[in-house]
C-alpha cells in the first residue's frame, strides 16, 4: 500500500486559521496584497490590475486542489477574520514544497513563521513525507529568515532557478532551505 500525503483541510495556530482558498476570497486577496508591488516583488507573478486576475489565480488553485497536487491555503487572523496572505503546499512524492505571500502591513510579526511551522510540522509527522522545503530569490533575506526560523537549513543555490517578472526577464538564482526527518 502506498501512502499519500494530503494536508488537512484546516490548520489552527494560536493566532491564525489556514483554510482552503475559495473564489469568494478574490476581493479580499486583491485588496490585501495582490496589487502591492512591494509584496509581489519576489513572486512569479505581476501585481494584479483587476480583481479578475485574482479570480483567475484562484481558479488555478481550485483545479490544483482537485488534482491533489497543490493545496492553496488562505491565512486569516483568527480573531478578526482578516485575510493576511496565502501558502501553497506542493506535494511531491516524499517531499513537500512551500510558496508563500503575506500582506505588507503584517510583515515582521512572525505570521509566516507561525503558518509555515504548522504546515511543515504536520507534513513531517506523516510517514510518507521525509522532506519539506522552500526557495526564495537570492536577494530576499526576509524570506530566507522565515525558513530558518521554521528550522529549515540552507542547502544551496539553484542557479537561474526562476523568473521573477517584477525584477528581471531572466531567470534568477534561488536559495534552497529544507527540513528533513
Amino acid at each position: 500500500m502506498t501512502l499519500t500525503y494530503v494536508p488537512p483541510n484546516e490548520f489552527l495556530t494560536p493566532r491564525l486559521r489556514l483554510r482552503p482558498s475559495a473564489m469568494s476570497d478574490a476581493e479580499a486577496i486583491f485588496n490585501a496584497y495582490a496589487t502591492d508591488p512591494h509584496v509581489t516583488r519576489y513572486l512569479s507573478w505581476r501585481p494584479h490590475k483587476a480583481v479578475q486576475d485574482t479570480r483567475a489565480f484562484l481558479a488555478l488553485c481550485d483545479r490544483a486542489r482537485a488534482e491533489g497536487t497543490d493545496f492553496a491555503y488562505v491565512i486569516e487572523d483568527r480573531d478578526k477574520g482578516l485575510t493576511l496572505g496565502m501558502v501553497e503546499v506542493r506535494v511531491q512524492d516524499h517531499a513537500v514544497e512551500y510558496a508563500y505571500v503575506l500582506r505588507r502591513d503584517h510583515w515582521g510579526q512572525g505570521i509566516m513563521t507561525e503558518a509555515l511551522s504548522a504546515l511543515a510540522d504536520n507534513a513531517l509527522a506523516h510517514p510518507a513525507i521525509w522532506r519539506v522545503y522552500a526557495l526564495c530569490d537570492a536577494e530576499n533575506p526576509a524570506s530566507a529568515k522565515v525558513m530558518m526560523k521554521v528550522g529549515m537549513i540552507y542547502e544551496g543555490v539553484r542557479r537561474r532557478h526562476a523568473i521573477y517578472p517584477n525584477l528581471s526577464v531572466e531567470p534568477r538564482d534561488g536559495l534552497v532551505y529544507a527540513k528533513v526527518c
